[in-house]
């Protein structure tokens, strides 16, 4: 994304927004907890061009395994590209755009009960692809799970947990006063999933079903994505016939502040027309889809 000149009232991730409108100038103040203002968005994706793509794409030959959460994420790459109030914020009561694109998920080391987690950050460049975006996903989840206990947020996490309750409570009142006045020490937020653009948690990788998941008071991230199984389920087509086709449930978490109820809605139905047309991951992120949103 673009480098803006930073200016006074500028935070270190991103850029004050100085033209918002009264109505939304006022919900911060209104609603000063961002999961006061959640809103929820439940999407059944027909994924079958998709799972037909990934099936050729993963032939005889292929040099690694291409998923179908490797592509919802490059989807949503695209779309938060394509409608950049998506990747706005707030934080102190104003209104941010981020500096730059990131996904944030979790990685199991071990598909175990009681087994560590380890959180990894995609931070998106404009001209990524899918391949680019599913030999990062691999190889930083391979490092994460050989490399235990060496992610810098997990070691700052694990340390804050062993600490005393009375202790904890200050600190995360400190904490809090610090992110209120952008003065959050770098190695803190860096490769925090409370501080990227989207949180996306790959339910369907356990077997699990679509769920909304709540965002968080604490950091800046204002969307959350669950992603569920795919499974078949009847469609009626444009002709007014059904249809089996597959598809995957998306629980979409929002803060309605950053945007209205259509530009949500209709950035749902951006990333729905990538996914049906996986052609378009294999482009960069900047060139456009040819969808009027």
């Amino acid at each position: 994304m673009t480098k803006k000149t930073k200016e006074r009232r500028d935070r270190r991730d991103g850029t004050r927004v100085r033209n918002v409108d009264g109505v939304h100038a006022i919900m911060p103040h209104l609603m000063p907890n961002r999961c006061d203002a959640e809103v929820y968005i439940q999407e059944q994706i027909d994924v079958t061009n998709l799972m037909r793509y990934l099936q050729e794409k993963n032939g005889p030959g292929a040099e690694y395994k291409t998923t179908i959460f490797h592509t919802i994420v490059m989807a949503v790459a695209k779309t938060i590209y394509k409608r950049p109030l998506l990747n706005r914020f707030i934080a102190g009561k104003r209104f941010f755009d981020r500096n730059e694109i990131t996904i944030s998920f979790v990685v199991k080391r071990q598909f175990q009960d009681g087994a560590e987690e380890a959180l990894m950050t995609l931070r998106v460049e404009d001209d990524m692809t899918l391949e680019d975006v599913s030999r990062k996903i691999i190889g930083d989840s391979a490092k994460l799970r050989q490399e235990a206990g060496t992610n810098d947020i997990d070691q700052v996490l694990g340390k804050l947990a062993k600490l005393p309750r009375f202790v904890m409570r200050i600190m995360m009142a400190a904490f809090r006063f610090l992110d209120f006045h952008d003065k959050m020490p770098a190695f803190i937020c860096d490769g925090d999933p409370n501080y990227s653009t989207a949180m996306l948690t790959n339910l369907g990788s356990i077997g699990c079903s679509c769920v909304y998941h709540h965002l968080n008071n604490y950091g800046t991230n204002s969307l959350l994505i669950a992603v569920g199984t795919v499974h078949q389920a009847q469609i009626i087509g444009d002709d007014g016939e059904a249809e089996i086709r597959d598809v995957v449930d998306l629980g979409v978490t929002l803060d309605e502040r950053i945007a209205d109820g259509f530009y949500f809605a209709r950035s749902v139905k951006l990333l729905e027309e990538i996914l049906s047309q996986p052609e378009i991951l294999e482009k960069p992120v900047k060139e456009e889809v040819d969808y009027e949103c």
